[in-house]
Order: structure tokens, then sequence, then C-alpha cells
């Protein structure tokens, strides 16, 4: 645990003395990662600058850097990973009211057009114009410095550390399922995948008043987490089947809700068959193959309600109100730290160390992190 929160020195920047770089990593081709001066944007008026404190490594900045892509999205050039990301207000543009300099944040990664049908109804998350970080050709946050607007920059709780506020990100894309599928109070789930998004679903889910959790995986350390963070049950998925196990938790009947989180298609289709009838199943897990047979005749016996999830919208304010209430339980995803200069090391440890290590954080400017 961290027993008190490191101070976070502020550079001497004045906003009419604005820097024009900033030092980055930059994945230039697959598995070659360099430190580089990148351009800062001019700011607008309602733009911040922005000293990143602290960034989790997600397993998309992995598949840019050992693939060079992920579906659609494909790095033609150097770009900047990271988005999970946290920091401090060093600047502000002469619009903006609601920060000032010294503001700790959190920073909500994607920045929508605001005009289209999805952004003037709510789900932004859907803009086809969406400029989110790390996704090419947009940038993303593993840099000293970044300018931003403030409409995507939440105050991070007095008592809550940067490491804690990145995972905000990931976090909201457990809330997003939870709101999607409406998890109700009283009711079951099963999240098959324990990786730090399931481990997080843990949370949502109970925020949202799920009685009872049941989660899989074949990696100890992720089960262990998992009881840790409030799990009722774990099942290890090389030892036993999901499909046997939870009938017997359930009265013969089944959960209420799946969260499918693994992307392994054998547990996509597991976990579609652990189901109630009626019930209703999210896939999160972006799957190791372009396509993944579906099981319809069971979906419509059953009148299964099957959603897909994409990010996440409006869920920035309650998920730091969220995970304000559990730092306890969340710290234990915290697992590796490492600095700019190591950031190949961190992401290799993310590509080949699933056994021991959950969430990476790298930090682009001074080492933070003490226990």
């Amino acid at each position: 645990m961290i027993n008190q929160l490191p101070t976070v020195a502020l550079p001497d920047i004045q906003p009419d003395n604005l820097p024009e770089t900033t030092r980055s990593a930059v994945l230039n081709k697959v598995f070659d990662i360099s430190l580089e001066q990148t351009p800062l944007p001019a700011m607008k008026p309602t733009d911040v600058l922005v000293k990143i404190v602290a960034v989790g490594i997600c397993g998309s900045d992995v598949h840019y850097y050992d693939t060079g892509h992920i579906g659609d999205f494909v790095v033609k050039k150097p770009l900047i990973l990271g988005h999970e990301s946290s920091g401090i207000v060093v600047a502000t543009g002469s619009d903006v009211k609601n920060l000032k300099r010294g503001d700790r944040v959190a920073i909500e990664p994607g920045v929508p057009c605001g005009h289209c049908t999805y952004c003037r109804t709510g789900r932004y998350n859907l803009c086809p114009n969406m400029k989110f970080m790390a996704t090419p050709p947009v940038n993303g946050d593993l840099s000293e410095l970044i300018v931003y607007p403030q409409d995507f920059l939440f105050p991070i709780p007095d008592n809550m550390s940067y490491e804690i506020a990145t995972l905000n990100e990931p976090f909201s894309v457990s809330i997003h399922t939870a709101q999607l599928l409406d998890i109700k109070p009283g009711s079951s789930v099963f999240i098959s995948g324990g990786g730090p998004v399931g481990l997080l679903a843990i949370i949502a889910a109970r925020a949202f008043g799920a009685k009872q959790i049941i989660v899989s995986d074949t990696q100890a350390l992720r089960l262990s987490t998992a009881k840790k963070m409030g799990a009722d049950r774990v099942i290890n998925a090389l030892e036993e089947d999901p499909r046997d196990v939870i009938p017997a938790l359930t009265n013969g009947e089944g959960v209420d809700f799946v969260i499918e989180a693994s992307g392994n298609p054998k547990a996509e289709r597991t976990a579609l068959r652990t189901l109630k009838r009626g019930g209703k199943l999210a896939y999160i897990g972006v799957p190791t193959t372009d396509a993944v047979p579906l099981d319809i005749p069971f979906m419509t016996d059953h009148e299964t309600q099957v959603f897909g999830v994409f990010r996440y919208a409006n869920t920035y304010a309650l998920g730091l109100e969220i995970l304000a209430k559990n730092m306890a339980l969340v710290e234990n995803l915290l697992t590796d730290f490492f600095p700019l200069s190591e950031t190949k090391d961190a992401l290799e440890k993310t590509r080949t160390d699933k056994g021991d290590s959950l969430k990476v954080v790298i930090y682009p400017n001074e080492q933070l992190r003490h226990n």
C-alpha cells in the first residue's frame, strides 16, 4: 500500500512561454521503441498543459508494439503509446475555469467530435470521428507533457494516488459494461477472464449491487487477486469447467449476467452456456481470431441478450468516485513500475509475464512510487 502520497514537482513554465516539445516514448515499428523529443501542439483557450505522472500499460499498447495493428487500426508512422494516465496541471488556457495549476487529474483518453448523432445522444464512444489516444494515427501520452482539452480532465480525490487514478480508464470499461447489462441488486455475475479489466469488473459489479460474483481464469495470480478483490468463487479453467461449476452455485439456473473479458474463443463459447434463461452477456475481450462461432440455437431458446462493448461514455467521474471507496482492493492490481526510459522493458513485462504481473505502470517524469 502507498502510505502517503508523494509530492510532484511542478516545472517552472509560464503560460506566455510554453514549451514546444516534450520527451516521449515512441513506437517506430514493431518491437522498436525510442525516446524522442516530440512536438507539443499550441494550446487553445480551452486547453490545459498537463505533466504526466503515471501511465498504465494496456493490452492494446502491447498489440501495437508486437504486431503493429489491431483490426483496421495500423501503425503506419511513429506512434506515442499510452492512454491510461494521470497527471498534474501545469498551465491553463485563458477560457479554462474549472482547473488551475497544481490540480491533480485523471485523463479520459478519447475526444469525440461533439457534433455527430452519437455524440448528441450521449453515446460518444461510438463517434466515428473519435480521437482516441494511442490509436493510430492519434498519439498517446507516454510523454512528459501533453496539451489536452479541459472537458476530458477529471480531478483526482485528495487521498487517491496517481497510480490508482490510471486504473480509471480500464475501470470505465467495466462500469460501461455494468450499465449496458443493467446489473441489478441481488443478481449473480460470472466474469470470464481475470486480467485487469475483468478484475476491475468485480468492483463494478459489486457497486451495481451484484450479490454473487464468480471469476474464471487459468493463472494463479489472477485467481488469488480475484478473491482479494471480492469474488465469491474462483474457477481455475484448467481444472474445472464453468459449465459444470456454475449450475451448482445457482440452483441449476445459471447466472443472471456474464462479462466475458478474456477474448479467448473457447472461453467466449463456454461463457454463453453459463447463463440462465433470459440472461445477458457482454463481450469485452477482443478475440484472438477474426471470427468466433455463435451458438444461435442456445441464444434463441434462452432468449439471451448479447452486448458488444466498445470503450465507454460518461463514466469517468463515477469511476473515480467508486475507486475512491475501494482503493485498498484495487491496489492489488498494481504490480510493476518503470521509468519512461524503460518503456520497452515495461511492454515486454506486460507481453510475456502474465503469470506474475497484472498492471504495469510507467512514470514519464520522476519515479514516484514508494511503499
